[in-house]
């Protein structure tokens, strides 16, 4: 989904993700693969669903032992745990030890059986089925063209927060009706309503001024407090684009076959506004204030799954096409980011930076089995159902 500006990153900036995002964060492709976490009767397996364990009937389920044939890959694991001990003392304090652990599993073993002998214990999350199946969708961070005065082209504004209290903040269709006009409020003009859109989204992303050729990062600010409607599932409802074949090019693409207004309408649908806040940073933190790295980190529900958590996981892998190749990887992933849309049984996967992560992220609303790893029980069932 990113515009690939043909910038190079540092080796430091490459590991970058994506901020708070949240709020809606996950992409409306969740909206869209909701309906896929009330599984029908047939038991369906064309998104990576299995049906090896049954009564799960929490979102956190106790288990003894992890039985997993998966290819294993556990890369970026090791350097996601730097992040946290370099960047967050509360999340050090709290999780060092089991860190520590979990690494030496990794190193020395890396079979899910042998965990129990690491002294780390297991809950497997139970999935809307009740039959382990996790939704799992993706998100990344966005870059967008942007200029500091509108032109022709460039003439669609990205906003900073206004001072409206919670639940007076205008609505969507008031803000593109020029609610916000006048108050200094712009941060950018850019050349797409619609990548705006995304980037709210997203919450957060990259921009690149062409006019003074420098890179900022838009850090989540606030929203208008207003619902999220996903319009992937407006798109499906008035029956313009399938249900199998929405994506996030499937909205691009619809939108560049519609004009204008048609697309300033669909958009309307959603009367949720997110604000933003430029940073000089180039670090892209989570909503534990550490940063992220691509295919290391997860958003999550943090009533269940804590800032901060481990988490075993059988991730759906995906083909060029984003179809399931009847393949699961095992990986391990941090708890570090949250969002309003990422809720109970459903992990927000984080892709990285650019169009080419944007592509992936659009493609995921697949299943797969997941485990929160503790060290001790009572830690691990004081967060079982939000408790």
């Amino acid at each position: 989904m990113l515009l690939h500006l043909g910038l190079s990153f540092s080796s430091h900036h490459k590991w970058v993700f994506i901020v708070l995002r949240k709020i809606f964060i996950i992409l409306f492709v969740v909206g869209l693969a909701g309906c896929a976490q009330v599984l029908p009767l047939e038991r369906p397996t064309a998104h990576g669903q299995q049906y090896l364990e049954s009564g799960l009937d929490n979102v956190l389920n106790p288990v003894n032992a992890i039985q997993s044939n998966s290819p294993r890959n556990y890369t970026g694991f090791d350097r996601q745990v730097d992040q946290v001990l370099e960047h967050s003392v509360r999340l050090t304090n709290k999780y060092a030890p089991l860190y520590q652990r979990v690494e030496e599993w990794a190193e020395k073993s890396g079979d899910p059986v042998t965990l129990p002998q690491y002294g780390i214990n297991m809950s497997q999350m139970g999935g809307a089925d009740h039959h382990g199946n996790v939704l799992f969708t993706g998100y990344f961070s966005p870059v967008i063209e942007l200029r500091h005065t509108a032109d022709a082209t460039y003439r669609y504004p990205l906003y900073g927060k206004p001072s409206c209290g919670q639940g007076q903040c205008p609505t969507r269709t008031q803000i593109y009706n020029g609610a916000l006009e006048g108050q200094g409020l712009v941060l950018g003009y850019s050349s797409s309503q619609l990548e705006n859109f995304l980037l709210e989204v997203q919450g957060s992303g990259f921009v690149h001024f062409g006019d003074t050729n420098k890179m900022e990062y838009f850090a989540y600010a606030g929203s208008n407090g207003k619902k999220y409607v996903s319009i992937g599932r407006v798109l499906i409802n008035r029956g313009q684009v399938p249900q199998a074949q929405m994506s996030l090019k499937a909205i691009r693409d619809w939108a560049a076959a519609h004009s204008p207004a048609q697309v300033q309408e669909l958009l309307e649908q959603n009367p949720s506004f997110v604000f933003f806040k430029p940073t000089k940073r180039l670090d892209v933190i989570g909503a534990a204030g550490v940063p992220l790295l691509a295919h290391a980190a997860v958003a999550a529900d943090r009533r269940y799954i804590p800032m901060g958590s481990v988490l075993l996981a059988e991730v759906p892998l995906l083909n060029a096409q984003g179809q399931w190749t009847g393949q699961h990887i095992l990986k391990l992933v941090l708890a570090l980011d949250t969002g309003g849309a990422v809720k109970g049984n459903h992990l927000d996967y984080y892709q990285g930076i650019g169009s080419h992560a944007g592509v992936q992220a659009g493609q995921y609303r697949d299943f797969g089995r997941v485990w929160l790893l503790n060290m001790n029980n009572s830690d691990a069932t004081s967060t079982l159902n939000g408790q």
